[in-house]
């Protein structure tokens, strides 16, 4: 219990910073400058306003100079974050495991919030993200795959490696396989690069089957709700372009967060 109430605060703090990831990246800004600043007013926001979820509550949702609103996306983004950071902290304790799924953890929030609002999985996520994968494979031994079928007793973090690159890679050309087939076909795009890169991000982290479960959970949730929505709101199912990612990553956070892998 220690753990998660020291991991909490920390949490928060990086759900700020991933709030500022998910305006900036999407728009080719620099996320260390300049400082926050309001975006209707372009004042530059004082420290003690942006304190995590507190200073959201202490101005009412609104800039301290002009008034305008500001989005409930930043307190839900930080207490998703800080919620996170503790459950790790509760389930692992201060372990490689814990650092492991407070970082995919976090990455998966601000992937699914600016794909939602922006349409964009930036690559400083997916692609750092597959890196970052990799090399915590060394050190949190993945479980065995289809690579340790070929190996026998027990994973070596070179096997588990090898199980974190062929779950980044498999699953990758699968589906960049059928979206190709897809677009040639319907003559549309079906499934962007972004959707691709964070797949192979995630198969990365958790291994094949977990990858795979990862995707077919966000499949699912992405035709059930994504169709709902299109129904209720009559838009053109030809024309609209659903968050994939923003599934996807919910997908993921589940299989991570309910020990899938």
């Amino acid at each position: 219990m220690i753990e998660a109430l020291l991991l909490l605060p920390f949490g928060l703090v990086i759900g700020s910073f991933l709030n500022v990831c998910i305006f900036r990246l999407p728009r080719d800004l620099s996320v260390v400058a300049p400082r926050s600043f309001c975006l209707e007013c372009e004042k530059t926001i004082a420290w003690y306003d942006l304190i995590p979820v507190l200073s959201f509550l202490l101005l009412r949702a609104k800039c301290r100079y002009c008034g305008a609103k500001i989005s409930w996306r930043y307190p839900i983004v930080e207490l998703l974050t800080g919620a996170l950071f503790a459950y790790c902290g509760w389930r692992y304790g201060l372990t490689p495991e814990c650092a492991k799924f407070c970082i995919f953890g976090a990455m998966l929030i601000a992937l699914t919030f600016t794909d939602f609002e922006e349409r964009i999985l930036p690559d400083e996520f997916t692609l750092g993200g597959i890196a970052v994968g990799l090399i915590f494979s060394w050190f949190v031994i993945l479980p065995q795959g289809l690579v340790s079928l070929f190996h026998s007793g027990q994973n070596s973090p070179l096997i588990s490696l090898y199980e974190s690159l062929l779950a980044a890679i498999a699953p990758t050309v699968c589906i960049f396989t059928l979206g190709f087939l897809y677009q040639k076909i319907r003559k549309k795009e079906g499934l962007g690069l972004g959707d691709v890169k964070m797949v192979a991000m995630i198969g990365s982290f958790l291994g094949l089957i977990p990858g795979i479960m990862a995707l077919m959970i966000g499949s699912v949730l992405g035709s059930v709700l994504g169709m709902t929505f299109l129904l209720l709101s009559k838009k053109d199912m030809n024309t609209y372009e659903l968050p994939f990612g923003s599934f996807l990553g919910v997908g993921a956070l589940a299989v991570a967060l309910l020990g899938l892998h």
